[in-house]
């Protein structure tokens, strides 16, 4: 800690949107809330439960602020309502869209990490989210038990969703009225509401060439089919609470030394606190887009890769060889270079057989197998990022191999092999983690850019 000290605010109203399960609709309803609302005047700020990249880029373009995310797993439950409260300064209201279904956490934990988790820790109430396809009469029943598992959690509305008719419509809404929950709104099935998926998910807002217009027919459908004022008026009134600041996380270093950080359509797997934290630690921080920019930033000490997508830019990544050299160059020299995941692979020699910045001597590939899930790592040796035997929660989220093993081992977790690399200032891994859980890593690695 620096020894600043953190804001006592007044916090935001705040409401959760949540479903019975993945798949029904979250993203729409809750984005295209959040944009309805804020091109009426409402400021708006929007936030993801859980390590998703994806759609906070869509909440991102419907409140004209960073997405966010709240993950216990990964930052703590004692920072969820310190850093809504950051991430919503100046907002009049923020909606908080779930992961998964309602209830739905960390394997093998009573829901460690579930929208149900983060809405009691924020004193949030809940709008479910319900594909009624195929239902009738038996609504009541599914809303009755979500209603009744967990007193912590207060249901305090519903949003139909995919409704077939008129007359469907009617059947849902009377069983919301046999167990006492109002509904909000019914959205019709629509086919020009989706947006196209692929293996990791939704395409991202920064990859889909229309993403603006994608969250405008959400706000469109949200407006004419729900009551927005309604909706405001659920939200938990504004509360007292201490913001987590970047100021108070790290200490200073003078110097000044410009990291470099990869974005575009190829790179968008980052949380914005990352940059906050390297800016705060002293960092002149400098994006650059590898699918485009033919250079690093003038005077470039430190490189930030973040995951994404190369996978899906191998061409393009490939042919900008000016940029694929300086950065070997930069990490052969022993610049601190950070890279997770979808940066790791722009690393190797290859992706896909398309040759990359070759800093690792070792291949990428797709495979049809996913890894996912979060783990407890142990940081195996001294890097730039962490000291020997730091101990950190990440998340995996890849369909990728990387042969062979290149360089010293970053991690081990149980029951896996020793994940990552460490080479020189290199510290790249499969894993995801998020900074604001471990702020001494950033200041190390700005820190680290000083010594070059």
């Amino acid at each position: 800690m620096s020894g600043k000290q953190c804001y006592n605010t007044v916090s935001h109203s705040r409401l959760v949107v949540a479903a019975p399960a993945s798949g029904a609709g979250k993203t729409t309803v809750a984005t295209g809330l959040m944009a309805a609302l804020w091109r009426r005047g409402t400021t708006m700020a929007g936030f993801k439960v859980g390590p998703d990249y994806i759609d906070p880029g869509y909440h991102a373009l419907a409140t004209g602020r960073p997405g966010r995310n709240l993950d216990p797993v990964l930052v703590g439950e004692q920072r969820i309502a310190p850093l809504a409260a950051y991430g919503a300064a100046g907002a009049q209201v923020a909606i908080v869209e779930g992961v998964m279904g309602l209830f739905d956490g960390r394997t093998g934990t009573a829901g460690y990490g579930s929208t149900a988790h983060v809405a009691a820790l924020l004193g949030a109430p809940v709008l479910l989210v319900v594909d009624v396809r195929g239902q009738g009469r038996s609504l009541a029943a599914l809303l009755h038990g979500f209603r009744s598992f967990d007193d912590s959690v207060r249901i305090a509305g519903v949003v139909l969703n995919r409704v077939g008719s008129a007359g469907h419509e009617q059947v849902c809404r009377q069983a919301c009225v046999e167990v006492g929950l109002p509904v909000l709104g019914a959205l019709r099935r629509d086919d020009a509401l989706a947006v196209p998926s692929r293996h990791l998910g939704l395409v991202t807002a920064a990859e889909h060439a229309t993403a603006a217009g994608v969250v405008t027919r959400w706000a469109d459908a949200v407006a004419a089919q729900v009551d927005l004022d309604a909706v405001v008026s659920l939200a938990a009134p504004a509360q007292a609470v201490t913001r987590w600041e970047p100021d108070a996380e790290v200490v200073e270093v003078t110097g000044k030394p410009v990291v470099a950080v990869a974005a575009g359509p190829a790179f968008t797997f980052g949380y914005p606190e990352h940059a906050e934290l390297l800016a705060a630690a002293g960092a002149e921080v400098v994006g650059f887009d590898p699918l485009r920019d033919e250079s690093l930033p003038p005077g470039t000490a430190g490189l930030v890769l973040p995951g994404g997508f190369p996978e899906c830019h191998t061409e393009a990544l490939s042919g900008n060889v000016a940029l694929r050299a300086q950065i070997a160059a930069l990490a052969h020299r022993g610049a601190p270079v950070h890279a997770e995941c979808g940066g790791l692979m722009y690393l190797c020699r290859s992706v896909d057989g398309a040759p990359m910045c070759g800093v690792l001597d070792a291949e990428a590939a797709m495979t049809g197998h996913l890894v996912l899930g979060y783990r407890d790592a142990v940081a195996l040796r001294d890097s730039v990022l962490h000291p020997a035997g730091a101990r950190v929660s990440g998340h995996e989220f890849h369909r990728t191999t990387v042969t062979p093993r290149a360089g010293e081992a970053a991690w081990a977790w149980t029951g896996a092999q020793p994940e990552g690399f460490v080479h020189g200032g290199v510290h790249a891994s499969f894993l995801h983690t998020h900074p604001v859980a471990h702020p001494a890593a950033v200041a190390r690695f700005v820190a680290s850019c000083l010594k070059g």
